[in-house]
């Protein structure tokens, strides 16, 4: 599904013109990237929880040279699924 389609799909479920359901869709992407860039959780029940990862610094290596380099550690997203849409996803 793309953005338009998730919007339309908002705007029927919601009876909100399609131009307010781009809004109010564009208004919680901008929410959840802010909360988790301010290193925040934030959970939405029934879907889940968007949360800050830590990751570590580690050993790689350059598949072209074989060479080994540093991997500085990082912070990235994470998501973890809410009990009711791993369920509704494995269809039990």
């Amino acid at each position: 599904m793309k953005k338009d389609q998730l919007v339309e799909a908002i705007a029927e479920k919601t009876g909100l013109s399609k131009a307010d359901a781009g809004r109010a869709l564009d208004a919680v992407v901008e929410v959840v990237v802010a909360e988790v860039a301010r290193g925040e959780k934030l959970q939405i029940p029934g879907l889940g929880t968007f949360e800050p990862r830590e990751r570590g610094a580690r050993e790689g290596r350059n598949p072209q040279t074989g060479e080994t380099i540093q991997i500085a550690a990082t912070t990235v997203p994470g998501f973890k699924a809410a009990t009711a849409f791993k369920s509704a996803v494995g269809g039990k």
